[in-house]
Parts: C-alpha cells; sequence; structure tokens
C-alpha cells in the first residue's frame, strides 16, 4: 500500500506540473476560464490541507497525553525533554549558521531585480515587530479549547504536558482518561489513513496551481536563488544523517526508506503540518515508541525546523544583498538569535516562514518590501525546506529513541493490521488486542 501511495503521489506531482503548464501556456492570465480552472486546482490542494489540519491538535493532544502517561517516571520524562531540547538547539544553530554560511558565499541577492517590488505588504498581511516577551507568552495557552481549534502546536503542547503529568499521579484514577485518549490516538490514525488515499489528488492540485499561474520561466529567473538553496540543503541533510548514522548505524537507511512518503507528502503541499500523521505510523514502522515519537515529534515541530530555519536566515540575507545592503557579523549573529527565536511553532501552516521573515527585516530597519523578491519562487523554496523539517524531525526522533536505549526493531507488514479488525463487533477488540500483543512481544527486543 505505501509503495503504491508513494508511485501515485509521485504520478501526481508530474501530472500536476504538466497540467500546470498546459493551462500556463493555453489561457490568459486574466481570463475567466484562468481564474476558474485555478481556483479548482487549489481547491483540491485546500480540502486536504483542512482534513490534515482537522486531525493535527486531537491527534497531538492525544499521543503526548499518552506518552507522557505511560512513561511513568517524571526522571525519565525529564531526560528524555533535556536532551531533545539540547538536540533541538545544536540543530537549530547548524541550520541557521549553515544558511548564513551558504548566501554569504554564493550572494545570491546580488543584482536582485529590485525595481519589481510590487504590493508585497498586501500579500504579507500586517507586519509586527517581533516582541520576546509577547512570543514567550503566547507560548502558555489561556483557553485550551482555544488552543486546539487555533491548531496552536505550542500551546497544544503545554498544556499536554500538564494533562499526562497530571494523569501519571494520579495513577489509577486517571487510568479511564488515558485509555480515552489512547482510543482517540487510534481513531485518528485510522482517519489519517483515509484522509492519506486522496494525498495524490492534492499534490497534483498544489503543483498545478502554483505551475499554472507562474510557468516553467519562474525556475529560469530564479534559477541561481533555487539552485544554491536547495545545495544549501542538500547540505543540511548530509550533516543532519551523517549524525543519525552515529547514533542508528546502517538503520538510517532504514529510516530514509521509512520517510520517504511523508517527505513527499511534505515536499508537494509544503506544510510540515500535512506530512505529520503520516511520520507518526512510519516512526511506528522503524520502531519508534509511541510514547516517545508522541512526545517527541510535536515538541520538535515547534522547536526543530531545520529546513524553515535555513531559509529565514538565506531568505533575509538574500534582501539586504539585493539592496545593496551589507550587514556586518555582529548584525549577522543577531539576526541569527532573532530567528532561534522567532522560527518556533510555524510548522503548521503554509508559507508563514515569510511573516517571520518580514517581521525580522522590520525589527531590524531592512526593507520590508523586499520579500516581493521572493514571492514568485517561495512555493518551489517552501517545499525543499518543508521536507527538511520532515527529515530533521524523524532523525531527531530516531536518535532520542536510540539514546534512550528504547529503539526497536522494525515492524513487518503484519502489525500494520493493528488498525483494522476494529469493524467487526465481536472480533474486533481481540484483533487489536491480539496485534498490540504482538507488538508488546517484539518490543522485548531492544537494538
Amino acid at each position: 500500500m505505501d509503495k503504491r501511495l508513494t508511485l501515485w503521489i509521485l504520478a501526481g506531482m508530474i501530472l500536476g506540473v504538466a497540467v500546470g503548464y498546459a493551462v500556463h501556456v493555453s489561457f490568459a492570465q486574466d481570463s475567466t476560464q484562468f481564474e476558474y480552472i485555478t481556483k479548482t486546482f487549489k481547491l483540491l490542494s485546500d480540502i486536504f490541507l483542512n482534513l490534515i489540519k482537522l486531525l493535527v491538535a486531537p491527534l497531538i493532544l492525544s499521543t503526548i497525553v499518552v506518552g507522557i502517561a505511560h512513561m511513568g517516571d517524571s526522571s525519565a520524562l525529564g531526560r528524555i525533554g533535556f536532551r531533545a531540547i539540547t538536540w533541538f538547539i545544536i540543530a537549530s544553530f547548524i541550520s541557521i549558521g549553515l544558511g548564513l554560511l551558504m548566501v554569504n558565499l554564493f550572494q545570491p541577492g546580488v543584482g536582485a531585480p529590485v525595481d519589481s517590488i510590487g504590493n508585497a505588504a498586501a500579500t504579507i498581511g500586517e507586519v509586527k515587530k517581533l516582541d520576546f516577551w509577547e512570543f514567550i507568552l503566547s507560548i502558555f495557552p489561556k483557553n485550551a479549547f482555544e488552543a486546539m481549534a487555533t491548531n496552536n502546536i505550542l500551546q497544544i503542547l503545554v498544556f499536554a504536558l500538564f494533562a499526562g503529568i497530571a494523569l501519571s499521579a494520579l495513577g489509577e484514577k486517571g487510568a479511564p482518561l488515558v485509555r480515552g485518549a489512547e482510543s482517540l490516538a487510534e481513531m485518528m490514525l485510522q482517519i489519517t489513513h483515509y484522509v492519506m488515499r486522496y494525498a495524490p489528488v492534492a499534490v497534483f492540485g498544489a503543483l498545478a496551481a502554483v505551475v499554472s499561474k507562474s510557468g516553467l520561466a519562474i525556475l529560469a529567473t530564479y534559477l541561481e536563488l533555487v539552485t544554491e538553496f536547495y545545495l544549501s540543503l542538500a547540505l543540511l541533510w548530509t550533516i543532519l544523517l551523517s549524525i543519525g548514522a552515529l547514533f542508528l548505524g546502517r538503520r538510517i537507511w532504514t529510516l530514509i526508506r521509512y520517510i520517504r512518503e511523508p517527505m513527499l507528502i511534505a515536499f508537494s503541499t509544503a506544510s510540515s503540518e500535512a506530512a505529520l500523521p503520516k511520520l507518526f505510523e512510519q516512526l511506528d514502522r522503524f520502531g519508534v515508541p509511541r510514547r516517545i515519537s508522541g512526545f517527541m515529534l510535536p515538541l520538535g515541530y515547534s522547536f526543530n525546523l531545520d529546513g524553515s530555519m535555513m531559509y529565514m536566515s538565506f531568505a533575509t540575507i538574500f534582501i539586504a544583498q539585493a539592496y545593496g545592503i551589507d550587514l556586518s557579523i555582529g548584525t549577522q549573529i543577531l539576526i541569527l538569535l532573532t530567528l532561534m527565536i522567532s522560527s518556533k511553532g510555524v510548522a503548521a501552516v503554509p508559507r508563514a516562514s515569510l511573516v517571520v521573515i518580514t517581521g525580522t527585516l522590520a525589527m531590524f530597519d531592512l526593507p520590508v518590501e523586499g520579500v516581493a523578491l521572493i514571492l514568485a519562487i517561495d512555493q518551489f523554496l517552501d517545499m525543499g525546506r518543508t521536507a527538511t523539517n520532515v527529515v530533521g524531525n524523524a532523525v531527531a526522533t530516531s536518535v532520542i529513541t536510540k539514546w534512550e536505549g528504547m529503539l526497536e526493531v522494525e515492524q513487518p507488514d503484519y502489525v500494520e493490521t493493528a488498525h483494522a479488525p476494529a469493524h467487526t463487533a465481536a472480533g474486533g477488540k481481540a484483533g487489536l488486542d491480539l496485534a498490540k500483543d504482538m507488538v508488546t512481544d517484539k518490543r522485548k527486543t531492544k537494538l
């Protein structure tokens, strides 16, 4: 099933580019037919993104609560959290620092067409200067339901941490709620299976929409920026996977094989959120216990956006170069530290990095309108950085699991049927319990 879905997604990508280009050359950009067609393409991808957003809040809440409640040992939770944050900080410095290094080395902004600014402010929306204190305050929810309604990953994470720790402390009194959270997580994963069958259509619509509007010439126009940014991302992938290989050994190749489908989804939709449910499932198969991935992935999606952080530093300096503004090393370090804070929690929204870049430009008195320079190709850049976010979080979760001595052997295909037997009234629970027992037996063998 996984291989077939991957092939269908690839087919959707190729067909989307081909159909999008055909529409681009066949219809006038200002015609009614063109607008109707592009809106239809966008609708196909927007439906998928809305369905994914439907899954994210309850999936994150339930998996974190269950993961923490099953840990039981608060010292283990603190140890895993400390190791995770340490990894995230180091990865953030590598990502942002590498972005600054590569953009200063390549200098893609020199000679950029700054005379075609347009209405960047209208596209991005209201620009707000970054405020450290407001950012810290925004982490803590004043209403758990509001946090879930807006898919605020940071706030959901904080609430789920409190809930999981509280249920762990309650013991048997909290057991019914823990079982309810387990059932909720299973239900959301089953819904994920249904939603993912629509992914190839969504991929087709997303790519057809952007190519029909911009054409293939957009890649030629910004060929230097696109090429150099993707070279930088390739170098970041090499660094992250090499560090992962130090912990995982040859199993790093197995991890790459398992996460190719979430990567394709993230690349096509330019949303890390869209790949999250499938990433949970694939890490299950790789041997990461859900109590670890349920804690690590939501945390990583808030604090470990490696591709987005590289892009933010790359794009900020690119705009400064385009306007001939020479930034000192000290200023670039300040930009690095600012992006370290402001980049957290942006994974849930496609192109949210543009908002952070705009705020950073305003904070350092750089020309905000320069964001228009990258708007035309931001979709293509966003695809690469979003796939990188998925790689970074998959490696981080696997490494921390191995570090804790909890990485299991990968599950064979028959274990995936654990979600399937729940269709019959008499045999559903028995089948699910049997599958869980099979998984439990396998988890006694640690690598």
